[in-house]
């Protein structure tokens, strides 16, 4: 009897092992299954990038990889690349809000603007996201007509530093011939009261954007202000001389500048 029941299992696990294994997979099922794992491979791929980009540990790149096409567009246009903003500019309040000012009104927080203060996507949605190389007359067209959005968190932030009373420079590197432009635009998206405005010369147009915003932070320096924050998308924004007490780095996957 004791054999009898040993065998009776036997067969039962053996037939289910044999039952599952011989299931019919259709074609179509086994084709949505290496889809789905090759969905999951390039979105874990395009994950690592991004974040490499973000963490300035690539070497310099003029498009985003042609595989990650849908994915930067689905960051940029979802609630991760929103929430990352917002992230920045909490942070960046916290710091704000705990320096204490020299009262000689020389405390400054300096802020970069395309991607920064204002954000081009409605440019980039027609220009792939980044796929396609930049175009440096495109761009310009675009920025002439002066309707590029405020970035919602880095106008709260803004306002906050403003309000905290911290001198605000504009750093850019768009060309001088875009100041009416960019002024307008500026005021247009809520963005007021700064105290200077600061754009690239005809003749520091072939600069590099670390050492152009390096000089010009230089000046700060020497006018004897003190960079307590600065804000900005790049890491040539951020880096280089005269460096600011705080730097805080915006989201971008987009576009790199060296």
């Amino acid at each position: 009897m004791r054999i009898y029941l040993i065998v009776l299992v036997l067969v039962s696990v053996f037939s289910s092992a044999f039952a599952e294994d011989s299931i019919l997979k259709y074609p179509s099922e086994i084709e949505n299954m290496h889809k789905r794992a090759a969905d999951e491979d390039v979105d874990l791929h395009c994950t690592t990038w991004r974040f490499a980009a973000e963490m300035n540990n690539l070497a310099p790149w003029k498009t985003i990889p042609v595989e990650c096409a849908d994915y930067v567009k689905n960051y940029v246009m979802g609630k991760g690349y929103a929430t990352d903003l917002e992230r920045v500019s909490e942070e960046a309040f916290i710091f704000a809000s705990s320096v204490e000012f020299s009262g000689d009104g020389k405390d400054i927080w300096v802020f970069d603007i395309d991607e920064t203060l204002l954000s081009n996507l409605p440019y980039y949605i027609d220009h792939g996201f980044g796929l396609e190389l930049f175009d440096h007359s495109e761009f310009d067209k675009w920025v002439e007509r002066g309707v590029a959005p405020a970035i919602a968190p880095s106008l709260k932030l803004y306002q906050r530093v403003i309000d905290l009373g911290y001198k605000v420079f504009l750093l850019t590197g768009r060309k001088e011939s875009h100041r009416l432009v960019t002024v307008e635009n500026l005021i247009n998206a809520g963005f007021q009261n700064w105290d200077k405005l600061i754009l690239r010369s005809p003749e520091e147009q072939h600069k590099m954007a670390t050492l152009y915003k390096s000089e010009k932070r230089d000046e700060m320096v020497k006018e004897g202000y003190r960079i307590r924050g600065n804000s900005g998308d790049q890491w040539s924004d951020l880096l280089g001389t005269s460096m600011s007490q705080r730097s805080f780095k915006l989201a971008n996957p987009m576009y790199y500048i060296p």
